[in-house]
């Protein structure tokens, strides 16, 4: 058998090697690039705001009633039509009225006539009187005679103040039947829009019982918003704030304006006290802020819903980021107060990626940007803003206002850097991943 030479075993050996090699090289399993969901640093305008519910009413309303009863013979306005004040909205029918004023004429007519005669009597019991006194001072005529005679003159003289009193009384009855006679014609106690029409033509209305209602006009130049804030942000909201609202039928305009007051009371204190306190502990509760806005157009109408935004606080061209990249810390504070929310969260992000060896910057922060985050305007948070390399790296970031959204970025990042929101690999819910966990119970063998 012939010897093998140890060159050629060497030989063999490094080309099964090299083969071993090369089949690994091009058939090993390819490390796969971590995937995220990420959003660009970008800038745009954001508010934090309390969102509420509205009715549009008009700034002024009034129901124009009948203060005389009659039919309503005739109706001088339409449904919408613009009205100035003092124009002749419907009249009714004012016969008995111009007969009452008629009867109050002729009645102080009579007593005038009355008058006269009494002023007549007068005259002549006086002069009876004054004839009496002076034949009592040469003794021609007796006592009893003077006594009867000035009796007559002073019952003459109560007469005519009767009449007098009785003819005021007249005037004061004429004065009524002209006022009746002028409620018979419904005129516009302002200028405004026929919004309504309660009464038509024709109808009969009693105005013994209560004031029936003919039209109700309302002035629609202004608009006020009666917006419904509940007990749980109404701490939040007050006088002078500005606030905004879009309608159903045109959610793409802002009609912007200043809140003018928040009620003191729900509107369920207007109910019975009895109802009310039984019922508040199972019902919400909302306050009334009212606000109003120009309608110069006429397109707002009385009754329409209201989106109403009531603007806390805002920014305007600011550094944002959605409020999903900002990843929350249970851990406890270390080191001192100053560097614990930054080097702390750097720190623990690290250690959780042995990939990254560098830890996160320190993020210095100014007198001013401390004191934002004792005033609880500004905090500390922490993103994984994506690498050229593709990799996440954390960062801690100055948020100030966020509305749960969005949030602002006081410092930490730059425009056009992107932050992870989520892993894209990760397509199940943390929140179902722990309670499936909890359900799960220990395993069985």
């Amino acid at each position: 058998m012939p010897k093998i030479k140890p060159t050629k075993i060497m030989l063999a050996v490094v080309c099964t090697l090299a083969v071993a090699l090369t089949a690994w090289y091009f058939f090993k399993p390819k490390q796969e690039q971590p995937q995220f969901i990420t959003a660009e640093v970008s800038r745009g305008d954001l508010e934090n705001s309390v969102l509420a519910t509205g009715v549009l009413e008009a700034t002024k309303m009034v129901s124009v009633g009948a203060q005389v009863s009659g039919q309503v013979k005739k109706m001088n306005v339409k449904l919408g039509d613009q009205v100035k004040q003092g124009q002749l909205i419907a009249q009714i029918d004012s016969v008995r009225q111009e007969n009452d004023l008629k009867t109050a004429e002729a009645s102080i007519k009579n007593q005038q006539a009355q008058l006269e005669v009494k002023i007549a009597n007068l005259a002549k019991v006086e002069a009876e009187y004054n004839r009496q006194k002076a034949m009592y001072a040469q003794d021609a005529t007796s006592r009893a005679e003077l006594e009867s005679a000035l009796a007559s003159f002073k019952t003459a003289q109560a007469e005519i103040d009767a009449i007098n009193a009785q003819i005021e009384q007249s005037r004061l009855t004429l004065a009524t039947a002209k006022e009746d006679l002028g409620y018979t014609q419904i005129i516009a106690p302002m200028d405004g829009t026929i919004v309504a029409i309660v009464t038509e033509e024709g109808q009969t209305v009693n105005a013994n019982q209560s004031a029936p209602t003919i039209v109700k006009l309302a002035k629609l130049d202004d608009m006020t918003i009666k917006a419904e804030i509940s007990e749980a942000d109404v701490m939040k909201v007050e006088k002078g704030q500005r606030v905004y609202f879009t309608t159903l039928g045109d959610s793409e305009t802002k009609h912007y304006a200043t809140l003018r007051q928040v009620e003191p009371a729900p509107s369920s204190i207007n109910t019975d006290s009895t109802t009310s306190s039984t019922s508040s502990s199972s019902t919400a509760v909302y306050y009334n802020a009212l606000f109003d806005v120009p309608n110069e157009d006429g397109k707002l109408r009385i009754d329409m819903t209201a989106q109403v935004y009531i603007i806390l606080d805002d920014a305007k061209n600011a550094l944002t980021i959605p409020a999903a990249a900002i990843q929350a810390s249970n851990r406890p504070e270390r080191k001192n107060k100053s560097s614990a929310s930054t080097d702390g969260a750097a720190s623990q992000a690290a250690s959780n990626d042995p990939a990254k060896a560098n830890r996160p910057k320190r993020l210095e922060l100014s007198d001013a940007e401390k004191s934002l985050i004792q005033q609880g305007k500004a905090s500390i948070g922490m993103v994984r803003v994506v690498q050229a390399d593709g990799s996440a790296k954390p960062q801690p970031v100055l948020i100030g206002l966020n509305n749960r959204v969005t949030a602002q970025v006081l410092k930490g990042l730059k425009q056009g850097e992107k932050v992870v929101i989520a892993d894209g690999s990760d397509t199940s819910n943390d929140s179902a991943k722990r309670s499936n966990n909890r359900n799960a119970g220990p395993m069985r063998m």
